[in-house]
């Protein structure tokens, strides 16, 4: 029995010793995360040995639970920090990515299932908790032990600075980047602190920008006359990046059959490229930033934003007589800030899109049936005024499987139809099976919802509207590969030629494939040249 206890007092103590060293020398990123990642020698380790030495009693006990609960933080951090530079390319923001979580919830549900969702959350909820209550134990475990072991701890950690301060200066390193002389605790201790600071400083940046806007002082009625009297739709594609243009043979198809087509019913379109401010996801920050004309790449200013005032392309249609609507299918509860804030008359959603069939994926309806509700919803009724929308499609979001395929416009009514497509897509588990299924799979998805988006324009009774079409950002480095840039495509769609006409001085592509030495614009500016464009300048 000795024997065992004695095994286990060992095996405790390898693993407390196991996760002070893995929270100590852990690499932020995931590639270079493994075994080798962890033979250094964190300086951190060896004066926090040295402090255990020196202290005694009280003193000691709370400088184990202080540090012990910093280091649960830090691992916490770090995790947090290879999710988001594996999906989003940055690292997590301690002050504001916590009110993601929300959004990743409901991410994860659609993407794996209510049930293991919620199996998910709750094992990551226990590990949390594991963690904050056991480091700190961790830490007075071997606090005890290096105390007693006080003759053999003091001259092990000199060693160990010696080794450390020859590792540094001499340069070695375990890979590129990943010195054994490791102070990376440290480092992201400093940097925490610091993102803190900047986004305090930021808030106050910011509130100065937000009134800043001389498109506020706008006269109403000369608000965008050049559109007077037609329907336009702001059409926003889930995930819509430059990777699907210029990498996905089925996207290229896609644009080229649905030019040709447009090109034969008499419509134009222009397309150029804009710089997203977010990454891999997030769009609600795209959709903020083109429509505020600000640079929205925060969460904080996302919500900073929102509590102001300032006036929205939604708003401007709005105040020139425009009935303004917003169609989000993936949302299923109230959005007050729709009203609010972007000063929708109608905001529609998953509860009131009236569909019938089933879920494809994360999205709850394909976008041919979200488009097709909008037609008969707000188009189709007449006598009626013009009505400007923006229209958020989801079909091509992450997970990107399983996909619904086109059907006859006549025949989607409130979505049954799509029943008989239940089961009989690609599952998820067979695309996600490898990174090129997986490739493929984004851009079948994308070429689905541009389809879906052109080919309404066939089955509309409006032919006089207008058409932008836009991506929110570029999908999740899976696909990007690195390096992929924040770039979206952007195209204007009209029959009427004096709509493009007024863009004409933009130097914008023809078509709607935006080429290589297409203007590419930060998605802020796109407000004022498109308010601009269609109307007196800002102020009358």
């Amino acid at each position: 029995m000795t024997r065992v206890r004695r095994v286990s007092r060992w095996l405790l103590t390898a693993v407390a010793a196991g996760l002070v060293w893995f929270a100590l020398a852990a690499p932020e990123s995931a590639s270079r995360l493994g075994l080798l990642s962890l033979v250094r020698v964190p300086i951190e380790g060896l004066v926090l040995v040295v402090l255990l030495l020196v202290l005694r009693g009280r003193p000691r006990a709370w400088l184990e639970a202080l540090i012990g609960v910093v280091l649960a933080l830090l691992v916490i951090v770090r995790v947090l920090d290879l999710g988001f530079r594996s999906a989003l390319y940055r690292p997590f923001n301690p002050v504001t990515d916590w009110r993601y979580a929300g959004s990743a919830a409901e991410l994860l549900a659609g993407s794996v299932g209510p049930g293991p969702a919620l199996v998910i959350l709750a094992a990551s909820a226990l590990a949390v908790l594991g963690l904050v209550v056991g480091t700190p134990l961790a830490v007075a475990r071997l606090s005890r032990v290096v105390n007693h072991h006080r003759r053999t701890s003091l001259p092990a950690v000199l060693a160990l600075a010696l080794v450390w301060v020859g590792c540094a200066a001499a340069g070695l390193s375990i890979q590129p980047d990943l010195p054994v002389a490791s102070s990376s605790a440290a480092a992201l201790a400093v940097r925490e602190v610091t993102t803190t600071r900047a986004n305090l400083r930021d808030r106050d940046v910011f509130a100065t920008m937000i009134p800043a806007d001389p498109w506020q002082q706008s006269r109403d009625a000369d608000l965008l006359l050049a559109l007077r009297g037609k329907d336009v739709l702001l059409v926003f594609v889930e995930s819509y990046g430059r990777v699907a243009v210029e990498g996905s043979p089925a996207v290229s198809t896609a644009l080229d059959a649905a030019t040709a087509q447009l090109d034969a019913a008499g419509y134009s379109s222009r397309s150029a490229w804009l710089t997203s401010p977010t990454f891999g996801g997030t769009s609600w920050l795209a959709h903020a930033t083109l429509q505020s004309g600000l640079w929205v790449d925060s969460q904080q200013r996302y919500d900073q934003l929102l509590d102001a005032r300032r006036l929205t392309l939604t708003g401007a249609f709005s105040r020139a007589g425009w009935r303004v609507v917003d169609v989000v299918p993936a949302n299923r509860r109230d959005w007050p800030e729709g009203k609010a804030f972007y000063g929708y008359d109608l905001v529609y959603d998953a509860r009131t899109l009236g569909y019938a069939g089933p879920g494809f994926g994360y999205a709850p309806m394909p976008d041919q049936y979200t488009l097709a509700a909008f037609n008969r919803l707000e188009l189709e009724p007449s006598p009626r005024e013009p009505v400007m929308a923006e229209i958020d499609l989801v079909s091509s979001h992450v997970p990107w499987a399983p996909l619904p395929h086109a059907v006859s416009w006549a025949s989607i009514g409130y979505g049954s139809v799509f029943l008989a497509q239940a089961g009989r897509a690609t599952p998820q588990s067979v695309v996600w099976s490898s990174n090129t299924t997986v490739r493929t799979a984004y851009g079948q998805s994308v070429a689905y919802s541009l389809d879906s988006t052109f080919s309404l324009l066939g089955h509309v009774r409006d032919r006089d509207l207008v058409l932008v079409v836009l991506g929110d950002h570029q999908p999740a480095p899976i696909v990007s590969g690195p390096g992929g840039g924040h770039d979206v495509p952007i195209s204007v769609v009209a029959r009427d030629p004096a709509v493009l006409d007024r863009i004409a001085a933009w130097g914008w592509s023809e078509g709607l494939r935006p080429g290589p030495r297409s203007p590419v614009w930060r998605m802020d500016r796109f407000r004022d040249r498109f308010l601009a464009a269609y109307g007196p300048g800002p102020g009358g």
